[in-house]
C-alpha cells in the first residue's frame, strides 16, 4: 500500500505548468491554482482539470459548467499565489487585466495561453473531480518564457532574452 504523504512526495518531483482555472456564471466568478491540467484528444479539442471536492469554488464550477484553463507565464508567480489563497474570489480578480472569450469564464489577459472551455463530463475520483472539458476558444500570446512547478517551488522555462 502506498501512503498519501509518500505520493504526495513522488508527485513533488512531476514538473507542471501553473494555470489559473476560472469560471463565470449563475454561480459567479470564481477561480483557483492548479497543475493538473492535461490535453485528452485534439479531435475533438479536450482537456481535463483536476479539482478538489473540498474546494469552496468547487459547487461554482459545476453549476457554472463552464471553465478557462489560463497557462501563466514567468511574469505570473504573484497571480498563482493569489488564487492558491485564501482570498475572497472577487478580490482575486482585482490581480491582473481580466477578459472573456466565448463561456464568458475569465481569461488572464497577458496569458501564455488561455483555452476557453465548457464542462461536458464530470467524474468522481476519490478526492477529486474530473472535468472533461470541451475547447471552445484558445488565445495565445508572444510570450516565450512559462512558470513551472518542481519540487515545491516555481521555476522558470522557456527562451529567455538577453538584453
Amino acid at each position: 500500500m502506498i501512503e498519501a504523504t509518500d505520493f504526495k512526495n513522488a508527485m513533488a518531483l512531476l514538473t507542471s505548468a501553473v494555470n489559473v482555472v476560472t469560471t463565470n456564471g449563475a454561480s459567479g466568478s470564481h477561480g483557483f491554482t492548479a497543475s493538473a491540467v492535461c490535453s485528452v484528444t485534439d479531435t475533438p479539442p479536450t482537456l481535463l482539470v483536476c479539482m478538489n471536492h473540498a474546494s469552496r469554488s468547487h459547487s461554482h464550477f459545476v453549476d457554472n459548467k463552464t471553465l478557462s484553463v489560463n497557462v501563466l507565464g514567468a511574469h505570473h508567480e504573484q497571480i498563482s499565489n493569489v488564487f492558491a489563497s485564501k482570498l475572497p474570489s472577487n478580490e482575486r480578480f482585482e490581480h491582473g487585466s481580466w477578459s472573456q472569450l466565448t463561456t464568458g469564464a475569465p481569461i488572464l489577459e497577458d496569458a501564455l495561453v488561455s483555452f476557453d472551455c465548457q464542462i461536458e463530463q464530470i467524474q468522481q475520483v476519490g478526492t477529486h473531480s474530473i472535468f472533461m472539458c470541451r475547447v471552445l476558444a484558445i488565445k495565445q500570446s508572444q510570450q516565450s518564457e512559462s512558470l513551472v512547478y518542481f519540487n515545491r517551488a516555481y521555476h522558470q522555462v522557456g527562451h529567455l532574452e538577453v538584453v
